[in-house]
C-alpha cells in the first residue's frame, strides 16, 4: 500500500515528530506537499515547514481538517488539552497514532468520537537516523487497515513490530530507553580506549562502530547473540578475559536492571 497521495497531519514539531516526516518523506510514504505540520512555537513550526518542505498549520483544527492519519507528537502532559482541542472536528474516518509515553489507548479514545480508529506507537530516536525501533499496538477501534498503514510509516524509519498495548511500558524500557544504555557504553569504551593508550578520536570511532558492527551482525545473520560472542572469544584468549571481567563486574545483571528500572518509571507515568 502507498499513503503517498493521502493527507497527514503532525501535531508537535519536535525532534521524534521531525524524525518521523522526514523518513515518510524520503520513502515515499507521503508527498511532502500532503503533509501539515503544527506546533505552538511558531519559530519551530516555521523552521520544520521550511526545511522539509511540508505545509505549516497556524492551529491543530486546521492541520487535522483534512487528514486521513493524525499523528499526536506532543509531551504527554499535553495530550488531554490537543485532544479537547479537535476532538468536535474529528471522525471515525480519520486514524490518530499517538507517540506520547504512558497515555494509554482508553485515555485518548474517551476523548474522540465513538468508533475514531487509534494506534499508539513507542519510536525511538535512532529514527532520526532511519535505524529506529519502534512498536505499536491498536486501540478498540483500529483494524487491520490501520495496522498495515502504521507499519508502513513505521518501517520508513526503521522496523516496526505490533505488540498488545500491556508490553508498551517494556518496550518503553528496552528500545524507547535503550539507545541510552548504549550511549553510555560507547563512552565508556571509548575512555577505556583512551586509558590504554589511544587517541580520544580514535578511541571514539572504534567504540561507535564495534557497537554498529555488532549489532549488524545480529540483525543480518540472525545468529543468537551468545553463538556470535563464543565465535569472537577463542580459549584462552583475549576477548574471553575481557568478558570475565565484565561478569565480575555485573555488566549483564546492570543492564537487566536499568530495563525493568525504566519499564517500572514507564508504568508509573501511565497511572
Amino acid at each position: 500500500m502507498s499513503n503517498s497521495g493521502a493527507k497527514l497531519a503532525v501535531i508537535g514539531a519536535g525532534s521524534m515528530g521531525c524524525a518521523l516526516v522526514r523518513g515518510f518523506i524520503e520513502k515515499g510514504v507521503f508527498a511532502a506537499s500532503n503533509v501539515f505540520v503544527a506546533d505552538t512555537d511558531g519559530s519551530k513550526r516555521r523552521a520544520t515547514a521550511s526545511e522539509l518542505g511540508v505545509g505549516e498549520a497556524f492551529n491543530n483544527i486546521e492541520a487535522v481538517k483534512a487528514a486521513e492519519t493524525i499523528i499526536i507528537a506532543v509531551k504527554p502532559n499535553d495530550v488531554g488539552a490537543v485532544l479537547n482541542e479537535i476532538s468536535d472536528v474529528i471522525t471515525p474516518s480519520q486514524l490518530i497514532v499517538s507517540i506520547a509515553a504512558g497515555v494509554s489507548i482508553h485515555t485518548i479514545e474517551l476523548s474522540l468520537h465513538v468508533g475514531t480508529p487509534v494506534v499508539r506507537v513507542m519510536p525511538n530516536t535512532p529514527a532520526l537516523v532511519g535505524a529506529g525501533a519502534s512498536a505499536f499496538a491498536l486501540g478498540t477501534n483500529a483494524r487491520s487497515e490501520h495496522a498495515d498503514r502504521v507499519s508502513e510509516m513505521l518501517s520508513a524509519v526503521g522496523i516496526a513490530l505490533q505488540v498488545p498495548e500491556k508490553l508498551l511500558d517494556a518496550v518503553t524500557g528496552l528500545s524507547g530507553s535503550g539507545p541510552a544504555y548504549v550511549y553510555i557504553m560507547i563512552e565508556a569504551l571509548a575512555d577505556a580506549g583512551v586509558s590504554v593508550g589511544l587517541p580520544r578520536q580514535v578511541a571514539s570511532s572504534l567504540a561507535a562502530q564495534t557497537v554498529l558492527g555488532a549489532a549488524k551482525m545480529v540483525v543480518e545473520t540472525c545468529e543468537h547473540p551468545a553463538a556470535l560472542r563464543d565465535a569472537v572469544a577463542s580459549p584462552g584468549g583475549t576477548t574471553i578475559a575481557g568478558i570475565a571481567a565484565l561478569e565480575r563486574s555485573g555488566f549483564r545483571a546492570a543492564i537487566i536492571n536499568a530495563v525493568q528500572a525504566a519499564t517500572n518509571r514507564s508504568k508509573e507515568l501511565g497511572d
